[in-house]
């Protein structure tokens, strides 16, 4: 069966320890729920950045917990 995890990240992709300790997920759709209750914990923590990782292989990444901070489209 394979685990999905989180890879926690400084902006610069050192990792770091999360504020909120996870879990070793079963499936993608238990890790992103968990992801969306604790982004904002984990961001005031000091995680700027996440990666998902199926086993050893990366899904997806780096996903950034400043969403707010993202630049606008600009207006015409």
């Amino acid at each position: 069966m394979a685990a999905w995890t989180w890879r926690f990240e400084a902006a610069d992709g050192t990792e770091v320890q999360p504020a909120v300790q996870p879990e070793e997920f079963t499936t993608q759709g238990d890790a992103e729920s968990w992801i969306g209750e604790h982004w904002k914990d984990l961001k005031e923590g000091g995680t700027d950045q996440v990666r998902l990782f199926e086993d050893s292989t990366e899904i997806y990444g780096p996903m950034s917990l400043h969403a707010e901070e993202a630049q606008e489209p600009a207006e015409d």
